[in-house]
């Protein structure tokens, strides 16, 4: 029963589109200006970059608080991992937007930190580069979820459940990410 409640609160904890609540509190419909996505890189569009640190913040609580919280009551590594991979989901496929969410890199950086923070500050690390160095937040978004990935893969000691999380949860930014890396190969994005 607490696995159910877990992933349930996972979900719809995930779901809250901070986004646009903090777009909307300053009369901003953050889904018709930029690129239309309810992160917080459209969110530093819109509002600027203080405003944006208060999106990435809350976004990052959906992923770590349920997969903190599923490790500190001693549930299975398998719940913990499931409850991370819908608090993503949540983010991506919000209840609250009809299923219209955002790319999951925030959540997933939260998700990370409640597992590894090494491998999330090293993959956090690998974003701020890429994107000091090209301005493509889209690029540095994807390098960073599949260093922490990476190393989860090859570090030793992480449950297998853990390794799925990692893996499961880089491919769905990765798809979320799918126009983003065709206008890349274009070379096409846009610098933030």
């Amino acid at each position: 029963m607490t696995a159910i409640l877990l992933c349930l609160a996972a979900y719809l904890f995930g779901s809250i589109p901070f986004g646009v609540v903090v777009a909307r509190l300053n009369g901003v419909d953050l889904r018709k200006v930029g690129s239309g996505n309810i992160g917080a890189t459209n969110v530093a569009r819109a509002l600027g970059k203080a405003w944006a640190v208060v999106v990435l913040a809350a976004d990052a609580a959906k992923g770590f608080v349920p997969v903190w919280l599923g490790r500190r009551l001693d549930l299975p590594p398998s719940v913990v991992a499931l409850a991370g991979f819908i608090a993503i989901t949540g983010h991506m496929f919000t209840i609250f937007l009809r299923g219209r969410g955002g790319k999951g890199v925030a959540t997933s950086l939260g998700v990370a930190l409640a597992l590894s923070p090494l491998a999330a500050l090293t993959g956090f690390a690998v974003y701020i580069l890429i994107f000091a160095l090209t301005r493509l937040s889209s690029l540095g978004s994807l390098l960073g979820v599949w260093t922490f990935s990476t190393f989860i893969i090859v570090g030793h000691g992480f449950p297998r459940p853990y390794l799925a999380l990692a893996i499961g949860g880089a491919a769905l930014v990765t798809l979320r990410h799918r126009e983003n890396i065709a206008r890349l190969l274009r070379g096409e994005e846009k610098r933030t």
